[in-house]
């Protein structure tokens, strides 16, 4: 299976500071855009949603 990688939308450009994620079969790849080829993290469904609702209510710094 070949991933296909999506930006944010919130993305400033090619050089800005972001992630990708993917969808497989296990769960939601997360990786770093600007060194794609370093590997990337994979979570299980329920811990990316808590992941995603710790993002949004502001718990991890800058």
């Amino acid at each position: 299976m070949i991933p296909t990688w999506r930006k944010s939308s919130h993305s400033l450009g090619a050089n800005s500071d972001c992630v990708e994620l993917a969808s497989f079969p296990l769960g939601i790849g997360v990786r770093d855009s600007k060194d794609p080829q370093a590997g990337h993290l994979l979570l299980a469904p329920g811990d990316f949603t808590k992941l995603l609702g710790g993002v949004k209510a502001g718990r991890f710094g800058r």
